[in-house]
């Protein structure tokens, strides 16, 4: 009977998806879960391509779907209008460009929170759709690598455990909103990481499963990975800005070799000393980056030898670069409120 199973609402924000967000609501709508507990709500940004008339045809097809214009622009922005407009007693969030492998995540969505007892599930994100080509399965084993991800995240894990909600939680019982609040629209990317962080320092747990798992499509070029690491670095500074706790040696590290690489290289042709470290430490980044990429194509193939080096050093930059940029735009305008203060 479906009056048994309790109302989902699943939200999606989207900006510029057109190419993918058909056949992740699909997905969705593949599900084997009654058709009359469960809604989507497509929150879009101001895109410019035609995502939302592809969501408009399909919501003229199944009145589950809704459609709202994001006018905020950022995720966090559409996933607040999402969770201001859900009528279901869990919410659960997926990206525009993700496969659902399994038909039974909605089952067990509901199963595990009960078994459990939690009112928060994470779950393994994982960056391997079917059809990823050679570039984006490098991608993906990239990401998934010890040097090319979180040293603390669980988005990666193949476990079934309690988990810290802070870097996997993706679905929630939506009375958990009312009491810590919603995701803070100042951030463009790790506005999840802000909001679960803050359900960890409460004490809230989650549990981890590989029947929650879903797959994202990694970005197919060096320029677009960049990009996104680049956001992902931005929202790191903010997260680090908001809750010092945050910071740790895995965010640190792309910042300071962003940094202070093209520093020493500079500064050595004044100090010969510091050239000789510049090029030793260059050297065991390379050293590093290598072995990293040959042990990955021994387990993977060959075929990714020649890619791994430069996405790694794209992650690794992509990051440092946005954190450094966030944290100069923020000393800049503070700087510039100083003065205004001094008039």
């Amino acid at each position: 009977m479906s009056e048994n199973f309790p109302l989902i609402t699943i939200v999606i924000p989207i900006k510029n998806e057109a190419r993918f967000i058909e056949s992740t609501i699909k997905r969705i709508q593949q599900q084997d879960y009654p058709p009359d507990r469960l809604e989507i709500i497509i929150a879009c940004g101001q895109s410019e391509d035609n995502s939302s008339v592809i969501v408009r045809r399909l919501a003229s097809e199944d009145s589950r779907i809704r459609l709202f214009d994001n006018f905020v622009g950022k995720a966090s922005g559409g996933r607040n209008l999402g969770i201001r407009n859900a009528q279901g007693e869990i919410i659960l969030f997926i990206d525009g460009h993700t496969y659902i492998k399994d038909r039974e995540l909605l089952k067990n969505t509901v199963r595990l929170m009960e078994e459990k007892k939690v009112t928060v599930l994470s779950r393994p994100q994982y960056l391997e759709p079917p059809d990823n080509n050679v570039f984006q399965q490098a991608v993906a084993l990239a990401r998934k690598s010890l040097i090319g991800h979180g040293l603390d995240s669980t988005i990666y894990t193949d476990k079934e455990i309690f988990v810290a909600p802070t870097s996997s939680g993706a679905t929630y019982r939506k009375e958990l909103f009312e009491q810590f609040g919603y995701y803070d629209e100042s951030f463009d990317a790790c506005e999840d990481v802000e909001f679960n962080y803050r359900l960890t320092k409460a004490g809230i747990k989650s549990f981890t499963s590989m029947k929650m798992a879903v797959y994202y499509y990694p970005r197919e070029s060096l320029g677009a990975l960049f990009h996104q690491m680049k956001r992902y670095g931005i929202g790191r500074f903010r997260l680090a800005k908001k809750h010092p706790g945050t910071m740790g040696l895995g965010s640190l590290i792309p910042v300071l070799f962003t940094a202070g690489m093209p520093l020493l290289f500079l500064l050595g042709f004044v100090v010969k000393p510091v050239m000789t470290l510049f090029l030793t430490l260059s050297l065991l980044y390379l050293l590093i980056i290598l072995a990293a990429s040959l042990l990955i194509s021994v387990r993977h193939g060959f075929r990714f030898l020649a890619l791994l080096p430069a996405i790694f050093f794209t992650i690794h930059t992509g990051l440092g670069w946005g954190f450094l940029v966030e944290a100069v735009r923020n000393l800049l305008t503070i700087k510039h409120l100083s003065a205004a203060d001094n008039r």
